[in-house]
């Protein structure tokens, strides 16, 4: 019986495997990834001396590419908008040296964008503000109404892009959200401007494993250790104790 050769990723098994997945509806990050990442390992494994895109890119984060916008310059705007809201200044970077917008981008590609699980059925009336989320449109519904009213009161008072505007300019506008007075199809601007806030924040100081917090700069700001395993060493100590911050890809290795 003849020696089975092992097989390597070819184009043909690339599109052959992953029309399989789009086929089984499977699309959702894990399925895909877990199919296409398996078949690079094999592939890897039979000639070590290959290296995958990421590791000849010097270790470029896997975790900084885009899941949910399409247009680069809705991206742009998004980036523009998270940096007024968490500016750098000398206490640390600010929203996009944390990796922020991917962390929204990635959000909005997920269960977070979609309402997944959430209540979504009318009837919609205009609520009390403690009565939460009153919009029939999902999240990346409303992340998409907000920048695109971004660019159009950017053109409209000042003839460019949101991103190109002086920092004051974009404030103003920020400011016209967070208070309401935009027209907005279907949600109101300050509901937008809540999430939109509150988004760059959960970016900030969530797990880098989640695309924001690089490097952990966010909990370094804050002397948060992020995730210990034991702190038995330091629990008896009488004086503040800084740690060292550790993330969950530390458990992962």
């Amino acid at each position: 019986m003849a020696e089975e050769k092992p097989q390597t990723m070819s184009r043909r098994r690339f599109i052959r495997n992953t029309s399989l997945i789009a086929g089984g509806a499977a699309i959702g990050g894990g399925l895909l990834g877990a199919l296409v990442g398996a078949n690079l390992d094999d592939e890897q494994r039979t000639d070590p001396n290959k290296q995958t895109a990421s590791q000849q890119a010097g270790g470029q984060n896997n975790n900084e590419a885009l899941m949910y916008f399409t247009s680069r310059e809705d991206f742009e705007v998004l980036s523009a908008a998270a940096e007024r809201i968490l500016p750098e200044d000398d206490h640390g970077p600010g929203a996009i040296a944390l990796g922020v917008p991917y962390f929204i981008d990635h959000q909005l590609a997920g269960n977070y964008g979609y309402n997944t699980r959430e209540y979504m059925q009318g009837p919609f009336y205009p609520g009390e503000e403690t009565q939460g989320y009153q919009t029939p449109l999902r999240r990346n519904q409303v992340f998409d109404e907000g920048i695109r009213m971004m660019k159009e009161l950017s053109q409209k008072n000042h003839q460019k892009a949101f991103n190109e505007l002086e920092e004051a300019e974009q404030n103003e506008i920020l400011s016209q959200f967070e208070q309401g007075k935009v027209q907005m199809r279907g949600v109101d601007s300050a509901t937008f401007f809540n999430l939109l806030r509150s988004a760059v924040l959960e970016g900030a100081y969530a797990d880098p494993m989640y695309g924001g917090n690089r490097n952990m700069e966010g909990w370094k700001m804050k002397n948060y250790p992020g995730h210990q395993a034991s702190y038995l060493n330091q629990i008896e100590a009488e004086e503040f104790q800084e740690i060292e911050p550790q993330s969950l890809h530390a458990f992962h290795k």
